[in-house]
């Protein structure tokens, strides 16, 4: 029986909440474990050991020691074009991003780039597969967690890719 474990990590944009099956993360966001595992269906464990690894490289994350993550994936929330084009977001390298159509094209499916918005925010693993990293051609896009759009500038000039502004000084 698979079984999910969980784990919050206190961030710069927020508590952000980690679920972990046997085989790797699964779901993360922000919020409760209610709404982060709430559709999983898994028995719940108590397993710091197995939310240990995640839980550090989120931290190393935000501290600016970590750019790209090694924590094993579960993709079980995915399946066919939704899961080839998150797969191929999991590989957009830190400190840069793509379009919406980048992304579509990358991930070799027939998906407009609408469709990819959708895909983006329904990510069950947001920051680990980077939906941050995904923008418009004439600016950021949009984005659906923590405090919306500021956090994926937050998190965006993190990484590098956005200049601070006067306000983030």
């Amino acid at each position: 029986m698979t079984t999910v474990a969980f784990a919050e990590v206190a961030t710069p944009v927020g508590l952000f909440v980690l679920a972990v099956t046997e085989e790797g993360l699964v779901a993360s966001g922000w919020g409760s474990r209610t709404r982060v595992g709430g559709r999983l269906g898994l028995a719940e464990v108590h397993d710091p050991d197995r939310t240990a690894c995640a839980a550090a490289e989120l931290e190393a994350y935000f501290a600016g020691e970590l750019r790209e993550f090694g924590t094993p994936v579960d993709w079980r929330l995915t399946s066919g074009t939704r899961r080839a084009v998150l797969q191929a977001l999991h590989r957009v390298p830190y400190g840069t991003a793509v379009t919406y159509g980048e992304l579509a094209a990358r991930s070799g499916t027939n998906v407009p780039a609408r469709g990819i918005g959708s895909i983006m925010a329904a990510n069950p693993i947001p920051i680990v597969v980077p939906c941050h990293r995904v923008v418009a051609g004439g600016g950021l896009g949009g984005f659906s967690g923590g405090e919306g759009v500021e956090t994926k500038r937050w998190l965006l000039t993190h990484e590098g890719y956005l200049q601070p502004t006067l306000l983030d000084l």
